[in-house]
């Protein structure tokens, strides 16, 4: 059939037969040039080809452009496994205009093997006019609307928590965490006691599946109306929720008093790590104290929910709430900053075992876990995210920032930009001027 068609020259006949006809917009979904194309590949660009075939037997004139997106991390981690690499530092030591080279070649040669693959699965287009987004149409375009965005006051730094691939060592955005980039993963959970600083002898009981965040703790969350208990178990007396306590607590107790967590809000703590120079200079030991939320439950954990900040986005925009002080631990390798003693240089998602042994050397340790969760993982290279406070740029969606008499000005002064052109061949480009005179003549008539 693909011989016959050949032979026939049958596309170029369609559209031959179809040109200054109607036109029918089809704008390809560019498919990453970092591999060959698998069956979900073929699938979606065989309902592309049913569509434009259907519209093509109706008579209208089509672009047939196909695009190769040639851009982003995909293409980056395909060369950095192809080459061994296993951080952005290998990046550096090759060399970054070496490696941009190395994924331009990645690019181009998985390119020309998608195209071999969609001609052999009977994908019709002008595939001698494919367009890159590598071009220079592209990336000046891209360009240009960042620049309108930062005249329209637009364009802002910011600082916020994200989710963050410390592999890739970049954000990931929410559309990017889907449910297939959640795993079931095991991690070592802890139930830490946070001794109240106005109530001799008596704690909060706080658990956590990531014991690397408790070196940001700043403040500890209840619920205002969730009942809670005050449990003497030993020589401990401890708070959490009335609901959690089956699961949280082991061994013989007694409930000596019940409260709402109404009654908490405001008491103050220590921290498990107020000793550390980042967290003395942070103000966080001055901040500890208990506060309000309604994101706490008592199905899990103790109902009682430690904050940091600077290590989850509910805690940031509870920080910002409450004016709390945010510590960010961790670089975006995923390894601890200076001031915080043992744990500086280490890997976060790895010191659990060196989290446990502190807090079990400091006397605050309840016990701990192993805990089996849903947890996200990136999507290039399947590291276990972490969550990290960074300074990001961000387009604003709630309206320009700055100065609005200077941004009206800006906004009557600049033309719109122009809608980009992707290696558009000439015959196509004398195709639309064929098209505008017909047009313009059809007027006339009419």
């Amino acid at each position: 059939m693909l011989r016959f068609w050949q032979e026939s020259r049958a596309f170029d006949k369609l559209v031959a037969k179809n040109r200054g006809k109607a036109i029918w917009s089809f704008v390809d979904g560019p498919i990453t040039a970092n591999g060959p194309m698998g069956v979900h590949h073929a699938w979606g660009r065989t309902y592309k080809d049913l569509f434009q075939r259907f519209k093509a037997m109706q008579g209208y004139d089509q672009r047939y452009q196909n695009g190769f997106d040639c851009q982003g991390l995909w293409v980056e981690v395909t060369v950095e496994r192809a080459k061994g690499f296993k951080s952005k530092r290998d990046i550096e030591a090759f060399g970054v205009a070496n490696f941009v080279e190395a994924c331009k070649e990645s690019v181009l040669e998985y390119a020309r093997l998608q195209t071999e693959q969609s001609v052999r699965l009977g994908y019709w287009m002008d595939w001698h006019h494919s367009y890159y987004t590598m071009s220079d149409e592209n990336n000046y375009t891209i360009w240009l609307f960042l620049k309108r965005c930062h005249e329209r006051g637009l364009l802002y730094k910011g600082h916020d928590v994200m989710p963050w691939c410390p592999r890739c060592s970049t954000g990931i955005s929410h559309h990017e965490i889907t449910a297939e980039e959640y795993h079931e993963l095991t991690h070592t959970a802890v139930f830490v006691k946070f001794p109240l600083l106005d109530r001799p002898g008596e704690s909060l009981l706080v658990w956590t599946t990531t014991p690397w965040t408790l070196a940001a703790n700043v403040a500890a969350e209840v619920r205002p109306d969730l009942t809670y208990i005050k449990v003497r178990q030993g020589d401990d007396v401890f708070y959490l929720a009335k609901g959690a306590l089956p699961a949280a607590v082991r061994g013989k107790y007694e409930v000596l008093e019940e409260l709402h967590g109404e009654q908490m809000v405001g008491w103050r703590y220590r921290g498990p790590y107020d000793d550390l120079p980042a967290v003395q200079q942070s103000g966080a030991v001055e901040a500890h104290r208990v506060i309000a939320g309604e994101d706490v439950t008592e199905d899990e954990g103790t109902g009682i929910v430690h904050i940091a900040p600077g290590c989850g986005e509910e805690d940031f925009q509870l920080g910002k709430r409450y004016g709390l002080p945010a510590i960010a631990p961790i670089d975006e390798f995923g390894n601890y900053a200076q001031g915080f003693d043992r744990l500086t240089s280490r890997y976060a998602p790895d010191v659990a075992p060196l989290v446990v042994e502190t807090l079990r050397e400091n006397g605050v340790l309840y016990r701990q876990e192993d805990y089996t969760h849903r947890y996200p993982v990136c999507w290039r290279c399947g590291t276990p995210l972490v969550f990290r406070l960074v300074d990001e740029w961000f387009i604003s969606m709630d309206g320009p920032k700055g100065d609005s008499g200077a941004r009206r000005r800006a906004d009557a002064e600049m033309p719109l930009p122009a809608s980009p052109r992707h290696r558009v061949p000439e015959a196509e480009m004398q195709r639309k001027e064929k098209r505008k005179k017909v047009i313009k003549k059809m007027r006339k008539k009419k």
